[in-house]
């Protein structure tokens, strides 16, 4: 074996998992083999890879040593704006996000244990540890508590709530649908016009949505598949915010999504918190962790830890994920 491609090998995996791909990576590389890592993960990129190679529509637009190039000139080659920078570590909150204004409102989602975790109103909470130990599954329960209109056991959630699954061919589109309608079907209560659907204001919120999220096709009556990856994506948060859902759980959504994507849809979180959604946002790219107000890890089906945005690193992360809870 002499060349190994590989595409998005990371987008399904947790943190420990990818890193141990990388040095596979670094290791096949060092024996004189040769690899091609398609990745949008910048981190990735700028931690395994000699040469840089950025296409766009097809065609290669900038190419250079990894040591010679950096983030921004890359997001410019991919005719993108640089994603807002991360807040730094004990930066103090936006305004909005005070420990004092976050306070005064309610609390909309509860979940009772050991460590219980609450979001409130205007609220973004982060779940975080390795992958496969709850955080999904807390996401489906909580779901499930407001489907049933009544507590659930531990699991309290007072509003409409919408679900933004990160797993899109699967739990996301419908492939037979257009896109605008791939989009309006989590709004068709708000259609009603009598016995029947406003296709008028059904087209109307439809493009006002494509505007709002930049997404890119010619026509909202093509086929959800005939958009890429991350248009398809955006077409799903346009589904769940464009809902009276005033709770929106979303299940690691970012997976295989490229920069510009999440960029707009990092804004639009920002703006739908200060206007008083909450988010519940599982997510297995760390950095994504610092647009939350607090976090909370997992392991083994229960939560080990709460973070504030201050206090998050890496370090703390992972070896909560590890922490084990007395029986």
């Amino acid at each position: 074996l002499a060349l190994m491609i590989l595409d998005e090998p990371t987008s399904s995996l947790d943190g420990q998992a990818a890193q141990q791909l990388l040095a596979f990576i670094r290791r096949f590389v060092a024996q004189g083999q040769g690899c091609i890592l398609i990745s949008h993960k910048l981190r990735e990129v700028f931690q395994v890879t000699d040469r840089v190679l950025v296409m766009r529509d097809g065609e290669v637009v900038h190419t250079a040593p990894t040591a010679q190039t950096d983030r921004e000139r890359i997001v410019a080659a991919m005719g993108q704006d640089e994603i807002a920078a991360v807040p730094a570590q004990g930066a103090a909150p936006a305004a909005a996000h005070t420990p004092e204004a976050a306070s005064a409102n309610p609390v909309v989602v509860r979940v009772g244990g050991m460590t219980p975790m609450q979001a409130r109103r205007g609220e973004v909470i982060g779940l975080a540890g390795l992958a496969g130990h709850g955080q999904t599954a807390l996401l489906l329960r909580l779901q499930a508590a407001r489907e049933q209109r009544r507590s659930a056991g531990a699991f309290q959630v007072d509003g409409e709530t919408a679900f933004v699954a990160g797993d899109r061919q699967t739990d996301g589109v419908l492939g037979l649908w257009s896109i605008r309608r791939n989009m309006s079907v989590g709004w068709l209560a708000g259609l009603k016009r009598g016995p029947w659907l406003d296709l008028k204001r059904e087209a109307e919120m439809a493009q006002r949505w494509r505007e709002r999220l930049g997404l890119v096709t010619p026509d909202l009556s093509l086929p959800i598949q005939s958009l890429s990856g991350g248009n398809q994506q955006k077409a799903l948060f346009a589904r769940a915010l464009g809902s009276a859902a005033a709770i929106v759980l979303m299940d690691d959504p970012m997976r295989g999504v490229d920069v510009g994507t999440k960029r707009d849809v990092y804004a639009l979180i920002a703006d739908e918190a200060r206007a008083g959604r909450t988010f519940v946002w599982y997510t297995t790219e760390f950095d994504e962790l610092h647009h939350c107000d607090r976090v909370y890890v997992f392991n083994d089906g229960r939560i080990v830890g709460e973070l504030a945005r201050a206090e998050l690193s890496e370090e703390r992360v992972l070896s909560l994920s590890f922490h084990e809870l007395a029986a």
